[in-house]
């Protein structure tokens, strides 16, 4: 049977990629979703065929309309075109929105009864608690795509039931490994994108490079794999080589390892339980020759500690520091505010946006919002 995917975020890096599998597996796209790059969306409307395309920006959707109207392909906008998207008929959805805008679509995708792709980290992030009640009491099958995580679950693949007792997630360090807070007072925006092995946007490798990336991924871990932060161990791995690793309970540490190439884990997302061939570049440990592990700096790259207090404070302060980053980062590309101030701000959120531990999907928007107002006011 022809598997269908819903392809959330398809003109990013992940979806892309992803729509290279779907092309290679001969896969039927039922609905794309996208920002606002037009002609992108175009060209993959016109391969894939979906049945609807949606754009977050509604100039957007309304451009693509014109140009599609040969077609009989229906354009969708804004929210609630991307969550239409994600409650298409399809077997899995894909989604790999960025920042806060994939919740919605995510829980959609569950409430629908179909397996989600997660590349969308912020879903668990500032949502695990919820996201995670409607998978147990829905069944569904909530798939990691992100390298470190997918890394995690294959190396848990056959473990006995409560064997994991501690997670190794590496980080690469980012391209401003090495130095101190006062070497970064002046780096910019083109240095925080030279990222030293992936190849990701824009948001993903600033985060990357001041390690909010980490910390974020950290809360994914916690809500992914139902252990405490303090079962997370972050190791810098500059080769980006060794994915991730767990430690099980008998003391045996078990790794996935692969070249740095993201079409490996977005497979076996789209695949699972099989695995399928491919020609991707192999993995030769003699031609790496070594490989090597430190400690972070915490001290120069706060956002990872800053992460770690917030899900171990709970509630609503991983939204609330998702969002400050959110907006940071946005400001920090478009050339408003200095690389430390982003962990200066994300900071100041996580100590005077207010917390609540029982909370609704309501209350995380609200969050958010609170956060990134908190950035823009403590700035202009």
């Amino acid at each position: 049977m022809m598997k269908r995917l819903s392809v959330l975020g398809s003109t990013g890096s992940i979806g892309t990629q992803a729509l290279e599998t779907c092309k290679k597996n001969n896969w039927q796209i039922t609905a794309l979703a996208a920002g606002r790059n037009v002609k992108l969306a175009e060209a993959q409307a016109r391969e894939f065929k979906p049945l609807f395309v949606a754009m977050f920006d509604k100039a957007a959707a309304d451009e693509l309309k014109i140009k599609l109207a040969d077609t009989d392909i229906k354009v969708y906008s804004g929210e609630e075109g991307v969550i239409a998207a994600a409650e298409s008929d399809c077997d899995t959805v894909l989604n790999s929105v960025v920042g806060i805008a994939g919740l919605k679509p995510t829980l959609a995708a569950i409430n629908k009864g179909t397996t989600v792709a997660l590349a969308n980290k912020e879903t668990l992030v500032t949502g695990g608690e919820i996201v995670n009640r409607r998978l147990k009491e829905t069944g569904v099958k909530l798939l990691p795509v992100d390298s470190e995580h997918s890394a995690i679950f294959q190396s848990l693949q056959g473990a006995p039931e409560n064997s994991l007792k501690k997670i190794l997630l590496t980080a690469s360090g980012g391209p401003f490994y090495g130095r101190k807070r006062k070497d970064l007072e002046n780096v910019t925006v083109k240095d925080a994108l030279n990222h030293p092995n992936w190849s990701m946007g824009a948001k993903i490798t600033v985060d990357s490079a001041s390690l909010m990336n980490k910390g974020l991924e950290v809360i994914e871990a916690v809500h992914l794999f139902g252990v405490t932060a303090d079962k997370i161990e972050v190791l810098v791995h500059r080769q980006s080589i060794l994915h991730s690793a767990v430690e099980l309970c008998d003391g045996a540490v078990i790794a996935q390892l692969g070249t740095p190439d993201m079409r490996l884990p977005i497979q076996y997302a789209l695949t699972y339980p099989e695995r399928a061939d491919n020609a991707f570049r192999r993995l030769s440990l003699t031609d790496i020759g070594t490989l090597t592990f430190e400690k972070p700096d915490t001290e120069t790259f706060k956002c990872l500690p800053l992460c770690i207090r917030a899900i171990n404070e709970g509630g609503l302060a991983p939204a609330a520091v998702n969002g400050a980053n959110e907006e940071a980062v946005a400001l920090f590309l478009q050339g408003k505010i200095r690389f430390l101030q982003i962990a200066d701000l994300v900071e100041k959120a996580l100590a005077e946006v207010k917390n609540k531990r029982d909370f609704t999907l309501e209350d995380i928007f609200c969050t958010d919002k609170a956060a990134r107002k908190l950035v823009r006011d403590s700035i202009f």
